[in-house]
């Protein structure tokens, strides 16, 4: 029993996030969204951003994809989406092709909920 669960442990750990790795990601998003995610006229502002509907944030123009797609961004919301921005909204104008390496995706959407 003590083997099972000894080697288990390193697997927990894995599944843990990274949020220096998740901020290290995030500094890519930083170039349009604002090195806090507060906005930076190209992207709209990324704090709050998980739970919140998408095309939501106040003054910012959004795509139609975006403001009428009825998309909230809970954690797998945004995987979906960070892993393939074009291909999961039509329509988006966010030109990034996507954060392939899932330890990545997992560690930025940590950050992201870090960021009110």
């Amino acid at each position: 029993m003590m083997a099972v669960i000894a080697g288990a442990a390193p697997q927990a750990a894995l599944a843990q996030p990274d949020l220096a790795n998740g901020k290290r990601v995030f500094t890519t998003c930083s170039y349009c969204h604002g090195a806090n995610g507060e906005g930076a006229g190209v992207g709209p502002p990324l704090k709050g951003v998980v739970g919140r509907k998408a095309g939501a944030a106040p003054d910012f123009p959004y795509s139609e994809a975006m403001k009428t797609g009825g998309i909230t961004w809970t954690p797998e919301r945004l995987e979906a989406f960070l892993a393939h921005p074009m291909q999961d909204v039509k329509g988006t104008r966010m030109a990034f092709p996507g954060v392939s390496r899932p330890k990545d995706l997992a560690d930025v959407i940590a950050y992201l909920k870090t960021l009110k």
